[in-house]
């Protein structure tokens, strides 16, 4: 399609004033029964630290890295450093990224559940297979399936929660995802916290027990509706407006129906998402799905999580300190969550994520210099200094948890038209765990060479994320997820973008004729 002469992405004229209903209990128990698939991933990101430091792990798959593990006053920045042991944590994300491309077609043409189906199934022989693994090959292997999940369920659950959720409680609900990958998070951490006393076969029990919560996740998307969006855009109108009707609480949804329909309309002239979302009209969603995600990894958050153990070992902490030290920071994690799910509809996203974006990085500087001043090769850091560490990181973590950690979910999965809302999140989901994957593979060889100036190296994308979301991105709070494209139109630099305002298309007929060009 060229850039000029069509009607809007989704819908033409605002009709927000219009829309009625309440937060039903049939919402918040989707809603939570979705979100489980976020604390596969979460539960993963905090699993993977706690097992690589376990002895009985690294004596089975890694004997080199245990070696080095028993000289630790030789560099206590580089004894990890293991491309083999990397490889472990980062080819789930390498797998994902995969998926995630996979996944936006299912996600499209058979439902937001079909997805969420097929990553449970994955999740459930990924975790099987790590449980029982025999030899390096079978636990890569393991990784990969429960990389397959990961790439559908980030692909399809964030878009469910957005597409269940009332518009001006859209935020705290699509958070639902975030607090569900801290819990899982915490909840790894815990877990580990038991089983490194399990030697030499508690690893296998940690990287077990993630068969529960994707037992859930299976089987909760059996049970869920479909979301009403999902329904609508592949032909199953009536059907469509008696789940809206169900989940908003009332019959009167005349404004939210109709919107639907006109995105819909829209939405099924275009036979090539990924092509569309590049034209001229779709750039200002397509730079936050490549950004916002990018930016999130940047901020240096997964490297803590994946590798706290690792990392506060690498400090000079014992094994149980290191484990309880991660463990402190993954209930933090949840803690600031919540917060984030209370203020993010009444503050809204700008606030949150430039609030969160000046703490972290201060806090990665501390850090950096207290290590920089304290921690050389053959030290550790003194019990007040040690402290002092914790602290700083939990603060860091905090920060994460109420900005960055749930809006870099958030936001891209809000901002898209129906036609391309399957491929936008799809590339959000890419880029992450493409993201996720470099950074996990290469931290601890950059921890080896940088040393301190790690926290340093993140501070300054800290710094160009917080200006990138001065300058650019406008507030999406209260906007309802058809009438995004009204907001860019409206914006100081997006609305130099975006092409020249065109006749508002009141009925169907004339969006069909405004796209005869596709």
């Amino acid at each position: 399609m060229a850039g000029g002469s069509f009607a809007p992405a989704g819908v033409a004229k605002e009709r927000a004033e219009q829309y009625q209903g309440r937060l039903t209990l049939y919402v918040v128990v989707a809603c939570i029964v979705a979100a489980v698939g976020g604390s596969l991933f979460g539960y993963d990101i905090g699993i993977s630290g706690g097992v690589t430091s376990m002895d009985g792990f690294l004596k089975k798959f890694f004997k080199t890295v245990y070696k080095n593990k028993t000289h630790a006053r030789e560099n206590n920045y580089c004894k990890y450093d293991n491309q083999g042991l990397a490889a472990f944590t980062s080819s789930l994300y390498l797998a994902g990224l995969v998926a995630s491309l996979v996944a936006s077609p299912v996600t499209r043409n058979y439902g937001r559940r079909g997805s969420i189906i097929c990553g449970g199934i994955s999740f459930l022989v990924g975790a099987t297979l790590n449980a029982l693994a025999a030899n390096l090959a079978m636990l890569i292997l393991g990784r990969i399936m429960l990389g397959v999940g990961i790439g559908f369920g980030n692909q399809a659950i964030p878009l469910y929660l957005s597409e269940m959720a009332p518009t001006h409680l859209r935020g705290a609900l699509n958070m639902m995802f975030q607090l569900a990958t801290t819990l899982g998070i915490f909840t790894a951490n815990m877990v580990n916290y038991g089983t490194q006393k399990l030697e030499p076969w508690g690893w296998r029990l940690s990287l077990g027990l993630a068969l529960v919560p994707a037992a859930v996740m299976t089987v909760g998307g059996i049970l869920l509706p479909e979301t009403p969006n999902s329904l609508i855009e592949r032909g199953c109108k009536d059907e469509g407006r008696k789940v809206l009707e169900r989940i908003r609480g009332t019959k009167n949804v005349s404004a939210e129906f109709q919107d639907m329909l006109d995105a819909s309309e829209f939405a099924s002239a275009i036979k090539h998402p990924f092509r569309n979302i590049l034209e001229r009209r779709n750039r200002p969603q397509l730079v936050m799905a490549i950004f916002m995600p990018t930016f999130q990894i940047l901020t240096g958050i997964n490297s803590i999580l994946f590798y706290a153990p690792v990392l506060f070992q690498s400090m000079g902490f014992g094994g149980d300190a290191a484990l309880y030290s991660s463990a402190l920071t993954g209930a933090v994690l949840v803690t600031s969550t919540l917060l984030s799910i209370a203020a993010v509809d009444k503050l809204g996203r700008r606030v949150l994520l430039i609030t969160g974006g000046i703490q972290m990085i201060v806090c990665q500087v501390i850090v950096a210099v207290i290590l920089g001043i304290k921690l050389g090769d053959n030290q550790e850091l003194s019990k007040g200094f040690s402290v002092l560490v914790v602290a700083v990181i939990c603060l860091f973590v905090i920060a994460f948890g109420y900005s960055w950690g749930p809006l870099g979910w958030t936001v891209p999965s809000e901002i898209f038209p129906l036609e391309t809302r399957s491929a936008g999140q799809s590339i959000t989901v890419s880029v992450n765990l493409l993201f996720t994957f470099i950074i996990a593979q290469s931290f601890l060889s950059l921890l080896c060479a940088l040393k301190f100036g790690i926290f340093l190296f993140f501070a300054g994308w800290i710094t160009i994320m917080t200006v990138f979301v001065y300058l650019f991105l406008p507030e999406t709070k209260g906007i309802p997820i058809e009438e995004m494209i009204l907001m860019w139109r409206k914006h100081w630099f997006w609305k130099r973008i975006m092409p020249e305002e065109y006749p508002e298309a009141d009925d169907s007929v004339s969006v069909r004729q405004n796209n005869s060009t596709v």
